[in-house]
């Protein structure tokens, strides 16, 4: 009988924790359906307003690393992360849902229900600026790349950068878990927490709207992009491999020139060259451009002898830029992905093209480059209306980090040509609208021609920088010295669990 109605019991928790994995697990992933995020916490906050603090906090942290396993074929079998590695990842974000689902019920107990409305989104935004800024992989982890297809919110970017669409997709579900859980207790201040959290929304989403009615800068460019998961499966090796590979590419860069196109981009890490013998290759490129009358971006591996009869060598993942009538020009990864690429010199320096009859410079970077904010704000602040990124995807990927690259776009007013094996070929205009797409192994060389506006597009975020994760983090203490307070305070449930 006892254990009949421990049972029972712990239904709504098992309910909770089930429904807020799944909606995680379609939410975010490999493929995100984005409307699912705006109600994955609900389960577990209504769950947590009249549950004790240990069990809100072990339903919560076990709802995210739960919803999150559906990136483990590709973390642990794509990228071959060991499970030493990914249990400190899966336990953080645990941990981290956890105590900010904690931090919402102390203060919506306590009747400090605004402040539990904002200290949901505002712990989660400190804790992914966080990231951010100390980890290897950007914002690599942050929710609002849930919302990429969701394009009124994704203009939002503009203003914020991601932090802002994390925000909202915070807010709501806590806005409808107080107006749900406490409506009660004080239905007047729940119902008009949800009405406010609402017209906030609508309004962002009515001036995102806006904004990707208005028309985007510049003339259209008519870019080029060249990838194979045939010949080009892995890093071809120096000397006659890497040669006959980029004339193969030739072939296809050739055809596209032949069809408008004023660049082309082949993908990251297409050969490798040691030098001296490095010009051999600049050669054969360079001849390709000034035969073709078109500029070539192409993703090499150059390893330099370090000399003085050291056995040590420099690598650099570097894309090297081929333009009729110009000296060689070349970029340097800055941001290495870990721990396939931490033997290779990172780079400082950005690369700014300019171009006959372009209203902007064309920016270049490569792959992973793209998860950063602080890079593409730099290429924003040097006026960049198109960035040209080889890149190389782990072909389960080629949605959940391949299009990281497009709210880049937003953020920081420019267009994006990212050209990627192993992922996809795709074109996104300062809106972050998918103007062309097509998978790398749709054919031996795949490849596409796009028109897309080349001028930039000043935005907020480029000036004003992470201006609202500050505001995040100052909401988040606010709120912490309301609960600190609140102590002594009257209890809306009347509970002194915290």
């Amino acid at each position: 009988m006892a254990s009949a109605v421990d049972v029972r019991r712990s239904l709504p928790g098992i309910a909770a924790l089930l429904a807020t994995a799944v909606l995680i697990w379609f939410g975010t992933g490999l493929d995100p359906f984005w409307p699912c995020m705006w109600l994955a916490p609900v389960p577990v906050l209504l769950f947590a307003l009249s549950a004790t603090w240990w069990s809100a906090a072990l339903v919560a942290g076990a709802a995210m690393i739960l919803g999150l396993v559906n990136l483990w074929g590709l973390l642990h079998g794509a990228l071959r992360l060991p499970f030493g590695a990914l249990a400190p990842l899966y336990i953080t974000e645990g941990v981290m849902f956890a105590l900010a689902t904690l931090l919402f019920r102390a203060l919506a107990r306590r009747g400090a229900l605004w402040s539990a409305l904002l200290a949901f989104p505002a712990f989660w935004v400190a804790f992914e600026w966080s990231m951010n800024l100390s980890g290897p992989h950007g914002t690599g982890g942050s929710l609002a790349y849930s919302q990429l297809r969701f394009l009124p919110l994704l203009q939002l970017a503009s203003l914020t950068g991601p932090w802002g669409i994390t925000f909202l997709l915070c807010t709501f579900p806590a806005a409808v878990a107080i107006a749900i859980g406490l409506r009660t207790q004080a239905p007047q201040q729940a119902y008009r927490i949800l009405g406010a959290a609402t017209a906030v929304i609508a309004a962002v989403l009515l001036w995102g709207s806006a904004r990707l009615a208005s028309p985007t800068a510049g003339a259209p460019v008519q870019v080029g992009l060249v990838a194979s998961d045939g010949p080009n499966t892995a890093v071809a090796d120096e000397g006659v491999p890497t040669a006959r590979l980029l004339q193969a590419y030739g072939a296809v860069v050739a055809q596209l020139a032949r069809q408008g196109a004023a660049v082309v981009v082949l993908p990251e890490k297409t050969g490798v060259t040691v030098e001296p013998d490095l010009k051999s290759v600049d050669d054969q490129l360079q001849a390709l451009a000034e035969l073709n009358h078109v500029r070539v971006v192409a993703g090499l591996l150059r390893i330099v002898p370090s000399g003085g009869g050291q056995p040590t060598r420099l690598r650099y993942n570097e894309a090297r830029v081929y333009t009729p009538g110009a000296q060689v020009e070349r970029y340097d990864k800055e941001h290495m992905l870990p721990p396939f690429e931490s033997n290779l010199t990172p780079g400082t320096a950005l690369t700014l093209l300019t171009a006959r009859g372009a209203s902007a410079a064309w920016g270049v970077a490569i792959c992973k480059d793209m998860d950063f904010t602080q890079l593409g704000r730099r290429y924003g602040a040097a006026g960049a209306g198109l960035m040209l990124v080889p890149a190389w995807d782990f072909n389960l990927d080629w949605i959940q980090h391949g299009h990281m690259a497009v709210m880049r776009g937003v953020e920081s007013g420019f267009s994006v040509v990212r050209s990627a094996k192993g992922g996809s070929l795709f074109v996104s205009d300062d809106r972050g609208r998918i103007l062309g797409e097509i998978r790398s192994n749709a054919a031996p060389f795949s490849s596409l021609l796009v028109a897309v506006p080349g001028g930039h597009d000043r935005t907020l975020f480029v000036l004003w920088g992470d201006w609202f994760a500050w505001v995040a983090v100052a909401l988040l203490l606010l709120c912490l010295v309301q609960l600190v307070r609140s102590y002594r305070g009257r209890r809306l449930t009347g509970v002194d669990a915290p």
